[in-house]
């Protein structure tokens, strides 16, 4: 993706007051165009798979067919697509659930339209993005699995430790090619084999992995 090119954008929800408004504040946002929308887990994957938009914006929890599924099937077939999940009350199983599916970006339906505008710009840059609530409560999920889970048999090379702490710190692939003096394709291929380690799905999964256990700790 270009940096500079307009983010086309595909918006989902049930509820139609959330999405005009959303829509409303969004057309304002030259550098974002919204391509499509719906208001149910159904016509958001038929309209993804037609459209092909850069960015989903969708609801968590949506009817028909729920935001977890959708999300797996969208990146099953287009994998380049970046999604981003809305919800109403981020409770813990929805948080994980979401992650899971491979999303990269967490925002709460309470957040400031701007905020949605930055992960909306952030994940297009293939960086995750968490509003601040969401954050908080992933932390707390973390903390509660590394006191019940025991520290994993996992040995990492130096690079590997190295590349994950720069993911954690949102630098996209080309970021830590330039910053260690490598190729993207090295960079691609050491992600890779940390994700069959640990057994992640997304970049996200990787980010979670790092934090509970100590492979990366937050300076904030």
């Amino acid at each position: 993706m270009i940096p500079n090119s307009t983010i086309q954008l595909l918006i989902a929800d049930s509820q139609d007051v959330f999405r005009a408004g959303l829509k409303t504040f969004l057309n304002y946002q030259v550098a974002i165009q919204i391509i499509g929308e719906a208001n149910n887990g159904e016509v958001l994957l038929k309209k993804t798979l037609e459209l092909k938009p850069n960015i989903v914006l969708t609801d968590a929890k949506m009817p028909i067919l729920e935001g977890a599924y959708v999300t797996k099937e969208i990146l099953r077939q287009l994998p380049d697509t970046r999604i981003i999940a809305t919800a109403q009350s981020a409770k813990e199983e929805t948080i994980i659930e979401m992650l899971d599916a491979g999303v990269l970006g967490l925002v709460s339906k309470t957040a400031h339209p701007y905020e949605i505008i930055e992960a909306i710009k952030t994940v297009y840059m293939n960086k995750p993005y968490f509003c601040n609530e969401i954050t908080d409560k992933l932390t707390k999920i973390v903390e509660k699995k590394f006191q019940q889970k025991p520290k994993l048999n996992i040995v990492f090379t130096d690079r590997e430790i190295q590349i994950m702490k720069l993911i954690c710190d949102e630098y996209t692939s080309k970021e830590i090619a330039c910053n260690l003096s490598l190729s993207k394709r090295t960079i691609e291929g050491h992600r890779t084999r940390i994700m069959e380690k640990v057994g992640a799905k997304s970049i996200a999964g990787i980010i979670t992995y790092a934090v509970e256990f100590g492979v990366y700790h937050k300076s904030h």
